[in-house]
């Protein structure tokens, strides 16, 4: 079995990853603030990743200043995974990162401009990497990029998009990150396309939520047209919205 450091093991996306590698008997050593290690200044970095077989960057590093780099800092953070990772020998590094957000009409977007970052630093990093890209997970129906949960009513986006639950991401990432022959570059989405206004609505329901949802414009008009569907190469992984749903609820 293997030793693999989980950057972001509490996140979203990370903690399902680490879950699954432990039910399949590896050691997983979480690396975040909480586990006493610093992706801005490296405190705890080493000792982390020190006899790890692979790294799995699902880590959101943003700085705690909202004036700061916002693209150097996370990148930052990535870059620093990658420098330790190959001063101490490990092998294999999977990072977590977004579809289509080389796509100009996200130019101006610091967070996707930072994802491109990351992933150049870890086609360039000698390692044996892959880079899974996905879709925007069933969970971004409450996410503050895009909703604002206010206390008498749901302001959403209108995003149109593709979802894939954390879940199935999750699933691939541990599987590749221990498979002997994993490609470069991953690309995953769910089956189905909705307004996220919609599936905000939905999740809201499900929940007996009552409060109203208001569709707003999205910031980048590109993404009410779908600049965030699934790539044609993509891997369409279920569950399907209904079934998210149902298993949000039992």
């Amino acid at each position: 079995m293997s030793r693999i450091a989980v950057a972001g093991a509490t996140g979203t996306a990370g903690a399902k990853i680490a879950a699954r590698l432990t039910a399949a008997g590896h050691t997983v050593v979480p690396v975040s603030r909480s586990a006493g290690v610093d992706l801005h200044t490296g405190e705890g970095l080493k000792e982390a990743l020190a006899g790890a077989d692979a790294v799995i960057d699902a880590a959101n590093a943003f700085p705690s200043d909202p004036a700061a780099d916002v693209v150097g800092t996370v990148a930052g953070a990535t870059r620093l995974l990658l420098d330790t990772a190959r001063e101490l020998g490990v092998p294999r590094f999977v990072l977590v990162s977004i579809c289509n957000i080389e796509n100009p009409v996200f130019d101006q977007n610091l967070y996707y401009v930072a994802k491109r970052e990351q992933e150049k630093a870890v086609a360039a990093s000698g390692l044996r990497t892959t880079i899974v890209k996905t879709t925007q997970w069933h969970e971004f129906a409450t996410n503050p990029a895009a909703v604002v949960l206010g206390d008498t009513e749901v302001t959403v986006g209108d995003w149109l998009v593709q979802p894939v639950a954390a879940d199935a991401v999750a699933d691939v990432v541990a599987a590749l990150t221990v498979a002997a022959d994993a490609p470069e570059v991953v690309e995953l989405s769910g089956p189905e396309t909705i307004r996220l206004p919609e599936l905000t609505r939905r999740l809201l329901a499900a929940r007996g939520d009552a409060r109203p949802v208001r569709t707003v414009p999205a910031a980048v008009p590109a993404l009410a047209e779908g600049a965030q569907l699934a790539p044609a190469a993509a891997r369409i992984v279920g569950p399907t919205i209904e079934e998210w749903l149902r298993a949000r609820t039992k």
